[in-house]
């Protein structure tokens, strides 16, 4: 769990899906292709699920695993720090 913005986007999720843009707009600062870069890294880590919907135009949510929902407490003490 490397980078500046994962933990960022782990914690956005904690409260339910996210769509790309919304995780876009709710993190400031943060590039296009770093937010799609630290996504595919996170989904490879099997901590974020990525689902497609067959729909025009296209539809992808990002909902955290169990792994990921897993990192609950780790978060919050991170969040106090």
């Amino acid at each position: 769990m490397s980078g500046k913005w994962k933990p960022i986007i782990i914690w956005m999720s904690l409260s339910g899906s996210r769509r790309f843009g919304e995780l876009y707009k709710g993190i400031q600062g943060i590039a296009l292709k770093v937010l799609s870069r630290h996504l595919k890294e996170v989904e490879a880590d099997g901590i974020i699920n990525r689902k497609v919907y067959a729909e025009v135009p296209p539809k992808v949510e990002y909902t955290l695993t169990k792994k990921g929902m897993s990192l609950n407490d780790v978060m919050q003490l991170f969040i106090e720090w």
